[in-house]
């Protein structure tokens, strides 16, 4: 071993190629043979006390003990080797807040909250915390405050500058509105527009849902209309715009009060309102009062529940439950009726069973007859609930439809003669109260008979007749040649008052060879209103499209 002070031989240094920390302090020693200068690399020597430790290439631990035993002091030696984390690790470090996948997910739970109207406080339920975790574990979950304040606002901003930018580029927009209340007993009113983009796809985004703590009266009413038109930016100049809300009064003096209109009358609940005067005959309102007390009895006792479904399994009925209406609308006691008229078999028998024979005392159940009329007014209740059903579902309502499933609902009220007594006087009941519904005032009438022609499913007006039909069509061209020429003097297209007073031109070789022998008949002095009335009545002419299918498809 050599001295403290440090070893007397000569060392060589490692190569560049040897990293570690320990070659600072250790060299190769030198030998001299034949005064030939020899590196041996077989050992290496501390530089600090001189001590000689074997080497086998690449391997460093001896060199490394040494120091950490007999030098701790001498830089580097409490030092540790760097090494790269492993992939384990890496995937266990959380992401950025700022990361794009951390944006992407924050982003995504927005959307979940919003589409599905989940509470804010979902994010910090245990449940949610255990599935992002096992989804993604690196994602640190925001607070509820950030998404109330910040992730849910802006996409609101983000979808509302998309429907200004597309209610701006509308020639015209229409608009639907209602109140309702919360189960919270919370008064909302919602407001929906509907338009058609430059690519002829309607759009009907609902544009707002605002409390309102007044009373639902026209004034407070129009206020709310008129804020909604100027922060959406709807009023167009030398456009109307058309409301369809409920048939209450509150609803029609709100659209004149607010200057909008025409005002249309929803035709789902004029339907609702027909329907609802229909199951009120007397003694219709008594059969169904009777099915009522029974729904009840099977909704309010748990062991009858059981026993009507022990009941349905033993007949192989399906095991629906019986469905209780609500006075308000009509198809609710139409599904009452239907699931009743389904279920009839199990429910005799489940009223007989002597599990609740002795409870059932005061319950009448249906006779024979009163089966056969309840099916009777169930099939003759059946279009007004596929009427309802369509205009509830369908994707492009328009007013175009209302007159003509008008008349196909007061057609199908015709009575007959093996109608019975209460069939009868539900079909006078509903039939009176439809007959009279949108007929005023007669512009209102007109405006619906003009609609419907443009439709290419009922241009062909069948459901009225043809002094109503040629009335109709006369009137479109009329309108039309009065809108177009309008436009046509705002944009200076109208023809010049005054004589030509452009320099004459020169004319070509062929207009001077041939002169006037081949001139065409100039079509531009044919007069601007026969142009519209013959595109009309081409128009008029042409093939419709099927009842099922897209009108603004042929446009």
């Amino acid at each position: 071993m050599a001295s403290a002070s440090g070893p007397t031989e000569e060392l060589e240094k490692p190569p560049p190629s040897l990293k570690s920390h320990v070659w600072e302090h250790f060299g190769f020693p030198v030998k001299y043979i034949d005064g030939k200068r020899v590196v041996d690399k077989t050992a290496t020597v501390c530089r600090q006390c001189g001590t000689r430790k074997p080497y086998d290439t690449g391997n460093t631990l001896c060199m490394a003990a040494h120091l950490k035993r007999h030098h701790p002091s001498v830089t580097g030696a409490k030092t540790r080797a760097v090494h790269q984390p492993l992939i384990s690790a890496a995937l266990k470090q959380p992401f950025a807040a700022q990361s794009d996948r951390a944006k992407g997910i924050t982003e995504a739970i927005g959307v979940f909250i919003a589409a599905d109207m989940m509470p804010y406080s979902v994010v910090q339920n245990k449940g949610f915390k255990h599935l992002m975790n096992v989804l993604e574990p690196r994602y640190d979950i925001p607070s509820r405050a950030h998404f109330s304040e910040k992730v849910v606002p802006s996409m609101y901003e983000q979808q509302k500058s998309k429907v200004m930018a597309e209610l701006s580029q509308a020639s015209s927009v229409a608009l639907t509105t209602d109140g309702w209340t919360s189960r919270a007993t919370e008064n909302y009113v919602t407001v929906t527009a509907h338009y058609i983009t430059a690519e002829w796809e309607i759009r009907s985004p609902v544009l707002q849902t605002r409390p309102l703590y007044e009373s639902h009266t026209g004034t407070n009413l129009a206020h709310l209309l008129m804020a909604a038109v100027a922060e959406w930016r709807i009023e167009r100049p030398n456009t109307n715009i058309p409301v369809t809300t409920d048939n209450a009064k509150n609803q029609i003096n709100a659209v004149n009060e607010a200057g909008l209109g025409p005002q249309i009358g929803c035709f789902a609940h004029a339907i609702n309102l027909a329907s609802q005067k229909g199951i009120k005959v007397s003694k219709m309102d008594r059969l169904l009062g009777r099915i009522r007390k029974v729904v009840s009895y099977f909704h309010r006792s748990s062991t009858a529940a059981h026993v009507l479904k022990t009941k349905q399994d033993m007949l192989q009925l399906p095991t629906h439950k019986l469905i209780h209406d609500v006075p308000t609308r009509w198809n609710s006691t139409y599904d009452m009726l239907e699931r009743y008229l389904e279920q009839q078999t199990a429910i005799y028998s489940a009223l007989t069973d002597k599990t609740l024979k002795k409870n059932v005392r005061d319950i009448i159940t249906l006779s024979d007859e009163d089966v056969r009329v309840a099916e009777e007014v169930l099939q003759l209740l059946k279009p007004l609930k596929v009427v309802t059903t369509m205009l509830s579902t369908e994707t492009a309502p328009s007013v175009s439809m209302i007159l003509p499933l008008k008349t196909r609902i007061i057609q199908s009220m015709a009575p007959s003669e093996e109608d019975s007594t209460i069939t009868r006087d539900v079909k006078t009941a509903i039939r009176e109260d439809l007959k009279h519904r949108y007929t005023s005032p007669p512009a209102l009438q007109d405006y619906l008979h003009r609609t419907t022609a443009l439709d290419p499913r009922f241009k062909s007006l069948s459901h009225v007749d043809l002094a109503l039909r040629l009335r109709t069509y006369s009137d479109l061209t009329t309108e039309t040649v009065s809108s177009l020429g309008t436009a046509d003097c705002e944009e200076g297209q109208a023809a010049p008052t005054g004589g030509d007073t452009s320099p004459p031109q020169k004319k070509s070789a062929m207009a001077e060879l041939f002169g006037d022998t081949f001139v065409q008949k100039d079509m531009g002095s044919k007069a601007f209103a026969d142009t519209i009335k013959e595109e009309v009545a081409s128009y008029e002419a042409a093939s419709g499209i099927p009842v099922d299918g897209d009108p603004l498809m042929c446009a």
